[in-house]
């Protein structure tokens, strides 16, 4: 039966190419995606869309900070299976961090933060920490404006 499988697969694999292996936190992370959604205007302190023309991934996120920290947050994920979950962990790990600390957020760290993805899907993992970045430039612009109202 095993050598059967083995047999299948490897007809499945030779046919279709190499299998994506997703381990369980990254799947957890597509299956129960966290932060999903988007902050009203009223809330939203930054926004960020980036999108990779690579693989046809799109981003938008959302910040609401409050004393410097990231209060609430939440995305929309145009994409496979690994950038809606590094997007997941992304948020995941950003939410209650002061801008600094997730301005320090790298890919590595969300890769880091799921067990690994597969080596093809680590681009995946730059959409959540570039719409992060944008966002918190988003934010910036809009602090240093409102400073120059009277």
């Amino acid at each position: 039966m095993v050598d059967q499988f083995n047999d299948d697969f490897g007809d499945l694999e030779a046919s279709f190419g190499p299998i994506l292996y997703y381990n369980e936190i990254v799947i957890e992370h597509f299956t129960h995606p966290r932060n999903v959604g988007e902050l009203d205007e009223s809330e939203t302190d930054g926004f960020g869309l980036v999108g990779d023309p690579f693989c046809g991934d799109q981003m938008k996120l959302w910040i609401a900070v409050g004393k410097d920290k990231i209060t609430k947050i939440a995305f929309k994920s145009f994409g496979c299976p690994g950038a809606i979950a590094t997007s997941s962990m992304l948020t995941a790990l950003a939410e209650g961090k002061t801008i600094e600390e997730a301005r320090r957020i790298t890919d590595d760290d969300v890769i880091e933060a799921l067990g690994g993805i597969p080596e093809r899907k680590r681009h995946c993992s730059l959409l959540g920490v570039r719409a992060l970045h944008a966002a918190i430039d988003d934010w910036e612009r809009r602090r240093a404006g409102s400073a120059d109202q009277p």
